[in-house]
């Protein structure tokens, strides 16, 4: 069973840039319709195309399944979406520990989302001197809700 233990945080400042060790643009679209039930997301990330299954089971905790998926499929369902984002990800790595930073395009400039996942919901997390406020299970701030009410049209 695959199971992704995530937290999320908004960003205060560009410190996290000193921690850098590479970056990759993403194209995502979704499937779905709703948050309440399995989320289906279709991810390019300029080599391959990737499908995967989540959905939330408790506090931050999900399933995720993720499979490779042929080019010529990925791209034929990449063109019948409209409820895409584009994003570049930031790999980190701070006092040992990875984080992710995205940095969201287009409509949902000029957000940046912090992530991290952890071995278990109870494990310690030291917080690096970039993060601000804790997003975790915030709704509105997730890559779907976003694909669909972005980040540019909140009040």
């Amino acid at each position: 069973m695959a199971l992704e233990i995530e937290r999320r945080f908004l960003i205060k400042n560009d410190n996290w840039k000193e921690f850098i060790s590479k970056k990759m643009s993403i194209e995502q679209g979704y499937l779905s319709r709703s948050l309440d039930d399995w989320i289906i997301r279709i991810r390019f990330t300029g080599k391959d195309f990737k499908i995967a299954l989540k959905k939330h089971i408790k506090s931050f905790t999900n399933f995720e399944f993720e499979y490779t998926i042929p080019r010529k499929d990925g791209e034929k369902i990449m063109s019948n979406l409209s409820n895409i984002i584009k994003k570049e990800r930031f790999f980190l790595e701070v006092e040992k520990k990875p984080w992710i930073i995205d940095c969201f395009k287009e409509k949902n400039y000029p957000l940046k989302i912090a992530e991290i996942e952890l071995t278990n919901e109870g494990e310690d997390l030291i917080l690096p001197s970039f993060i601000s406020k804790e997003i975790t299970g915030l709704t509105h701030y997730s890559n779907f809700s976003l694909s669909n009410k972005p980040f540019s049209e909140w009040n």
